[in-house]
C-alpha cells in the first residue's frame, strides 16, 4: 500500500515523499528508522476507512457474534493475531471480514488490539475500544470480550424492542394518511359532483369535507413541495449540535414515548457504567465514555457536568442529584452503592430494573396502540363517508 508523507529530518528540514508498506503503522516505523519525524501520512487505507464510515456499517448482531467468538478463542489460549485472522476468514459479513483482516495486519505490525479496533469507530465504539484496552492492561481479554458480547446483546435486544414498538404505529399512521388522501382526491370529488348537480342544499359539514378535498387537489403539489422542504430542513437541523439537542430534548417531552425514551437512556447509562467499572476503568473515564455512547444530547450534557463535579471531589450521587432528568430512585441507589462499596452491583441492578421497565412499557404500548389505531382509522374514514353518504341518501329519498 502506497502512503504519502510529510516529515522532518534531524535538522528540522521538511521533506515529502512516498513509501510502500503493509499499513500505516509499518510505514511510520520505517520512516522513524530513517531518523524522520512524521508530521502527516495518508494513503489508500485512510480513504477506505472514510468510505467505510460513510457507506458501510456492520450490523450490531455480527459484532456480538464476533465478540463471543473472540472470548472463546482467547479462553482457549489462541493468539490475538491468529484469532482475528481466523474470524476474518469465516465472517459472513464482507465488511466485518475486511475490518478483522486489517486488524490482524495491524497486530502483525506490532499494534495493540485496542488501537487496531479504534480505526473502525462505526463498528467498534469508543466504549468497546476502551473496554478492550482495559482488558489488555489487566490480561483478561477473554472476560472482556465476554462482557462486551453480553452488553451488546442486551443493548441490541433493548433497541430492537423499542424500535419495533415504534414501527407499528408509524406504519398505521402512514396507511391512515394514504387512505385519507385517496378518499379526498379520488372518491370525494366524484361524490361531491353528484351532490352539486342535484341542486339540493349541502350540509355545512359536507361543505367542509368538499372544501378540504378541493384544496388538496388544487394545491397538492405545493403541499408536497412544502413537506419535502420541511424534511430537508429537519435533516439539516439534525446535523448541528443545537438541532440534535433540541430534537433529543423534544423526544423526552413527548407524552408516553418520552417516558419510554428516558428509561432506555437510564438503562444504557447504568449498564455502561457497571460494565466499565467492573473492568477496572476509573469512574471519571467511565462517565466520560458513557457520555459519548448514550446517544442523547441531554443526557450527554448531564454526564459531562457530572464528570466535572466528580473530578472536583463530589460523589457520583450528589453530582447526579443536580439534574431533574435523573430520578430520585436512581440517585438513592447510587448513594447506597457508594456508602457500601458496591456501586458496580447497584448499577447492574438499576440497569436490569430499567430494562424490565422498558419491556413492560413497550408491551403495554403495543397492547394499547393496536386497538386505538384501528378505532381511530375506522372513525376517521367513517366520518368522512358519513358526511358524503347522508346527503346522497337524502337525494335518493327525495327522488323516490
Amino acid at each position: 500500500m502506497l502512503f504519502k508523507y510529510t516529515a522532518l529530518d534531524k535538522n528540522g528540514k521538511k521533506t515529502q515523499g512516498e513509501i510502500d508498506a503493509l499499513n500505516k503503522t509499518v510505514a511510520i516505523s520505517a520512516l522513524q528508522r530513517r531518523d524522520l519525524i512524521v508530521v502527516t501520512i495518508k494513503g489508500d487505507e485512510d480513504r477506505s476507512i472514510l468510505k467505510a464510515s460513510f457507506f458501510d456499517r456492520v450490523p450490531l448482531k455480527d459484532v456480538v457474534i464476533a465478540s463471543r467468538q473472540l472470548s472463546t478463542l482467547f479462553t482457549a489460549n489462541v493468539s490475538a493475531l491468529k484469532a482475528f485472522t481466523l474470524l476474518a476468514s469465516n465472517a459472513e459479513n464482507k465488511m466485518l471480514a475486511s475490518q478483522l483482516q486489517r486488524i490482524g495486519d495491524d497486530l502483525q505490525a506490532g499494534s495493540s488490539i485496542s488501537d487496531a479496533l479504534g480505526k473502525f469507530p462505526n463498528t467498534f465504539s469508543l466504549f468497546y475500544v476502551n473496554m478492550v484496552k482495559a482488558g489488555e492492561e489487566s490480561g483478561k481479554l477473554n472476560e472482556t470480550f465476554q462482557y462486551l458480547a453480553d452488553y451488546l446483546d442486551r443493548q441490541y435486544a433493548l433497541t430492537s424492542k423499542t424500535r419495533s414498538a415504534l414501527i407499528y404505529p408509524a406504519f398505521v399512521v402512514v396507511v391512515f394518511i394514504a387512505v385519507m388522501l385517496l378518499m379526498f382526491t379520488m372518491v370525494i370529488p366524484n361524490l361531491s359532483q353528484l351532490l352539486v348537480e342535484s341542486g339540493q342544499e349541502i350540509p355545512f359539514y359536507t361543505r367542509i369535507v368538499i372544501g378540504i378535498s378541493n384544496f388538496i387537489i388544487d394545491y397538492g403539489v405545493f403541499i408536497a413541495i412544502a413537506l419535502i422542504l420541511g424534511a430537508v430542513y429537519v435533516l439539516w437541523f439534525r446535523r448541528n449540535d443545537s438541532g440534535k439537542e433540541y430534537i433529543d430534548r423534544m423526544k423526552l417531552s413527548i407524552p408516553v414515548l418520552g417516558d419510554l425514551y428516558k428509561k432506555v437512556y437510564l438503562s444504557r447509562i447504568s449498564d455502561n457504567l457497571n460494565t466499565m467499572l467492573s473492568s477496572g476503568i476509573s469512574i471519571i473515564r467511565s462517565i466520560e465514555i458513557t457520555s459519548e455512547v448514550v446517544n442523547n444530547y441531554v443526557y450527554k450534557g448531564i454526564l459531562n457536568e457530572t464528570k466535572e463535579d466528580v473530578k472536583s471531589g463530589s460523589s457520583l450521587s450528589n453530582a447526579l442529584n443536580k439534574h431533574k432528568e435523573i430520578p430520585q430512585i436512581m440517585i438513592q441507589m447510587v448513594q447506597v452503592g457508594e456508602e457500601t462499596g458496591s456501586l458496580g452491583s447497584i448499577l447492574k441492578t438499576l440497569a436490569e430494573f430499567y430494562r424490565r421497565e422498558v419491556d413492560d412499557a413497550v408491551d403495554t404500548m403495543i397492547g394499547l396502540i393496536e386497538p386505538v389505531m384501528i378505532v381511530g382509522l375506522a372513525v376517521g374514514v367513517g366520518i368522512l363517508l358519513t358526511s358524503i353518504l347522508i346527503p346522497i341518501y337524502n337525494i335518493a329519498s327525495s327522488i323516490s
